[in-house]
């Protein structure tokens, strides 16, 4: 057998076998069609013993186990054992929904919690190994992170859904074609955005160069647009955060609010913090541990630069747009953070 390509981010491997005998094959089904409670069949080679079936049912879809970008997961409680991995997961059709990929478990045995790559996404990085011997995935150029109800409400969503965009690459699809800091993304190429996560695989699936329509919603409106995605190149960027510091910087204006004791930033504390030439905004050198904005994640060194999607140039600004946000009687503000090597968005409770 001679390998063609293979995808390490899900998994899959394309072999070429050459024989002259005619090989048997099985037909491909449609993993969107799976439901929660369907019979399935798993047939591998568990511990060497070749051919052996086990049958059980879909016990979730879409699962994500972080075991990759693009975990999209069929779990099922059919057995699946060491030597199970590569093999066909059934549906009662006859069809292969799955390749089954891995499993939970404290023994080492099946304890009936099995995964598998579903159909659609293992169909997709067939094609492209069969035809470019590897993957070419679309990429957006944004760093999004998760909505969870407390950015909803500040970020007038009505519900928890899409992708935030806490960063956007210069230069990148996304800054072409009009995506801001703050957009949440609730359809790319026409398919919705439930979660955050499904927003890399919906993204890495698009046809490259290929225009797209996009719904987001900006400052609580619907907003449409087209964005020509791009190549992904595999080089990650370095998301390591930077050490904390907590010496606290002297000579510089100092406001206090909400548990915060908030700086402007100077040569010494951009220094002292090593924070980037481009970081502004109001620097958070010290909190109460049993403050709101600990518990929302704000910590020391970090650099709050918008609230409510404002600019934020200095301490005495951050104060007076949280002191505002409490006298309108709000749940929560909205607090854009650039912490070390990463920004994101932090829904801070008011006390009201």
């Amino acid at each position: 057998a001679e390998i063609i390509g293979r995808d390490p981010k899900t998994d899959l491997a394309v072999l070429q076998v050459k024989t002259k005998k005619q090989l048997a094959f099985v037909p491909m089904g449609d993993s969107a069609k799976a439901r929660v409670g369907d019979w399935v069949i798993a047939i591998g080679n568990p511990f060497g013993l070749g051919g052996s079936l086990s049958a059980g049912v879909i016990s979730a879809i879409k699962r994500d186990i972080n075991a990759g970008p693009y975990d999209s997961f069929i779990q099922t409680d059919a057995a699946i054992n060491k030597g199970n991995s590569g093999g066909p997961l059934f549906n009662m059709q006859g069809e292969v929904i799955g390749v089954n990929s891995a499993i939970i478990s404290p023994s080492g045995g099946s304890v009936g919690i099995g995964f598998s790559i579903p159909s659609n996404l293992a169909i997709s990085v067939i094609a492209q190994l069969r035809q470019y011997g590897e993957t070419r995935r679309g990429w957006l150029g944004v760093r999004i992170q998760e909505v969870t109800d407390e950015l909803a409400d500040s970020l007038s969503l009505g519900k928890a859904r899409g992708a935030l965009v806490s960063e956007v690459s210069p230069g990148g699809p996304a800054e072409k074609g009009g995506v801001k800091v703050g957009d949440v993304i609730v359809k790319f190429d026409n398919k919705p955005v439930p979660q955050m996560r499904d927003l890399p695989r919906i993204v890495a699936e698009t046809t490259i160069d290929k225009p797209v329509n996009v719904e987001l919603i900006r400052r609580g409106r619907t907003k449409r647009i087209k964005i020509v995605t791009g190549r992904l190149q595999e080089a990650a960027l370095d998301n390591k955060p930077a050490e904390s510091k907590t010496e606290k910087p002297q000579d510089a204006s100092v406001h206090m609010h909400l548990g915060l004791t908030l700086q402007n930033i100077n040569p010494k504390s951009r220094r002292d913090f090593e924070l980037g030439d481009d970081a502004s905004g109001a620097l958070v050198i010290e909190i109460d541990r049993a403050s709101v904005a600990f518990e929302a994640g704000i910590r020391v060194g970090d650099v709050i630069s918008e609230i409510d999607q404002k600019t934020i140039g200095s301490a005495k600004t951050a104060v007076e747009a949280l002191k505002k946000a409490e006298k309108s009687g709000r749940k929560s503000v909205l607090v854009f953070v650039r912490s070390g090597g990463s920004v994101r968005f932090i829904a801070v409770p008011l006390n009201n």
